[in-house]
This record gives structure tokens, sequence and C-alpha cells, in this order.
């Protein structure tokens, strides 16, 4: 069991990621590389990514165990940034915390055993060994996180979407409830399914909550305590806004497939931006299918600075929701393996 503690100057600086993490992403992305569960979501994307891989997986297999710890440094804050700057941090990773959490990972995964002769290089310092762990993460990334991107975002951007409007509509109580079933608010506390029992004791300083792709059943946290709060939790898996309604679906009949597709695109709120890159289309043809959509009373438009943002109407949301009462629901609930940080 996990138990995050909060109090209420935590409760003030719960905040959600405005974006996924290209580190986490790319980490989390390996374990499931490996095992064989959530075929529904990630069988497809399996196949595809093993035929690009080479011989990167070897030295990342040494640092990410299928199962339990891997070491904090591998996901800097900056990876929030981008791929470049969160390579940047791991390689200033300070050469104390790289000794200390290489000796941990290898005390966990050993039991006694060599530690692997990759694990041995980074940890006595130099160029080259950080030169092949940046090289492999960045191959790794390209090969099996970079084609998918665009579908990683616009799942992301969904469900921040959600927690937004969580967030609006009873504040930091209702978006921490409306975290999936896996995690349970039970103030001051949020639990967690977890294979280890630890308590996260905040202590003022807030909870970046950061929605992930690739992670998978339980919700991840860092296990330096010292190090700035954040929970990785799985987006929701299914029929989704950045999917495209079927051909045959009612809705898509009703109104067009361009335009169903911008309807569930809108999902808890978005702008147009995000609305093409849920959607799949330009920015002209969203605004244009919007812009549509906003004179049946099927959405609202309200303007933020020099973006828009939309959302549902009770209509446009009715007609949604009818609309994925006749769909067969996809989701694959199997649970994950123990997977810690």
């Amino acid at each position: 069991m996990l138990r995050i503690h909060f109090t209420g100057n935590d409760l003030a600086g719960v905040r959600t990621a405005a974006r996924p993490d290209v580190l986490w992403e790319t980490i989390l992305s390996f374990h499931r590389l490996r095992d064989r569960r959530g075929p529904v979501v990630y069988g497809e994307w399996r196949s595809e990514v093993r035929t690009r891989l080479g011989g990167e997986t070897r030295l990342l297999a040494a640092l990410i165990p299928s199962r339990g710890y891997f070491p904090d440094f591998l996901t800097p804050a900056e990876g929030l940034h981008g791929l470049d700057e969160g390579l940047q941090a791991i390689r200033a990773t300070d050469p104390g915390r790289l000794r200390g959490e290489l000796s941990l990972l290898a005390a966990d995964r050993s039991g006694g055993r060599t530690v692997p002769h990759s694990l041995r290089a980074l940890a006595d310092g130099g160029a080259e060994p950080f030169d092949r762990l940046v090289g492999a993460l960045r191959g790794y990334h390209r090969a099996v996180v970079e084609p998918y991107w665009p579908h990683v975002r616009a799942r992301v951007e969904a469900d921040r979407a959600r927690r937004g409007r969580a967030l609006l509509d009873g504040g930091a109580d209702e978006l921490l409830a409306s975290l999936p079933p896996t995690l349970r608010w039970r103030a001051p506390v949020l639990e967690a399914d977890y294979p280890v029992d630890r308590d996260v004791h905040l202590d003022g300083r807030g909870l970046l909550l950061q929605p992930s792709y690739f992670c998978r059943g339980t919700p991840v946290v860092l296990r330096d305590p010292a190090l700035p709060p954040v929970l990785v939790y799985p987006v929701t898996h299914g029929e989704a806004p950045t999917v495209r309604a079927p051909g045959g679906s009612s809705l898509a009949k009703l109104v067009g497939q361009t335009r169903s597709a911008v309807l569930h695109a809108i999902g808890d709120g978005g702008t147009t931006s995000e609305l093409a890159r849920r959607a799949g289309v330009s920015m002209a043809s969203a605004s244009q299918h919007a812009g549509v959509l906003r004179e049946a009373g099927l959405i609202a438009t309200l303007r933020h600075g020099n973006a828009v943002l939309h959302t549902l109407t009770p209509l446009g949301a009715a007609l949604l929701g009818g609309a994925r009462q006749k769909k067969v629901d996809l989701r694959c609930y199997a649970r994950n393996g123990p997977v810690t940080s």
C-alpha cells in the first residue's frame, strides 16, 4: 500500500503536468515492451517496435529491471520539457547520487550475484559510460516512443482536461477523487495499491500529478523522499476522444466522420490545436468543424488570451453519450505487475 499524506498547503500545491514526460514514457514503455499484459492497448505496438530495436536494450535492461526499483536519475524533472533537456539532466547527475542509486539497484536486483559490468562502469564515472547510456536512451526512444508521440500526447492531454474539469467543479478534493480507481482519496491521505508498504509525506511541497500512457495499473513514485514529489499514474485506455469514431457509428452517420471525430476529441475541453492533434486533422479543419458544432449548439467556445477553449454543451454531451452507449467497450482491465521507482 502507498499512502501519500497531504497538509493544507499540499492541497493548494496539487497540479497536473501540462504534457507527457518524455523520459517517464520512455522508461515505462520498456516495462510494457517486456510484459504480455494489456494486448488490446499495447499488443500491436509491441509487434511493430520489436522489429526496430537493436543493442540499446541490453544496457537499458541492466538499469531497468522488469519489476522493482529503477534509479530516480533516469526520470529527472527536465523530461517534461523534451528529450534533449531530459538527457542533459541525466548526463549532469551528481556522481555521489549516481553511485548511491546504482548501489540501491544492485542490492535490489543482485541478491549477492555479480553486478553487471555496465552498471559498474557507469558508477565509476567518466564520459564514455554516460555517452553509451544517453545514446541507448535516445535510440530506444526514437524507435519505440517517438513514432507514437502524437497519440501519447493526445491521451495525456485528454486526461489532463478531465482532471482540470474536476478541479474547477470541486477543487483539489474533487481532483484527487477523480483519479483512476487504483488511487483512493481518503482525506488527508491518497492511497494506492503498491508492491511495498510506503508512506510519502509531502510536507508542504505539493504534488505533481503526471498522467502517463505507458504506466499501467500501479502508479509510480520516486524513491528518494528529498526529490520534488511526483505521482505517475495511468491514463484510461479504452474509447477515448483521441480515437476517431468508427465509420459505421450512428454519430458519424449523423454529423459526418471528421466532425464526429472532432466532437469526440473535445471530451472535457480543449483548444483548437489540441482538437486537431486528438482528431488527427489540420488546425484549419478543426477550427472549421468546431465552428459548425458551435452553431449547432453542441459546443461552447471561450477565448482565453490568444487561444480558445472548446467545451461540450449539455446537448453535445447527451449526443456523444448516446453514441458511446452503442459501442463495445474494449478496455483492458488486466492488473499490472509491480513496478516501483
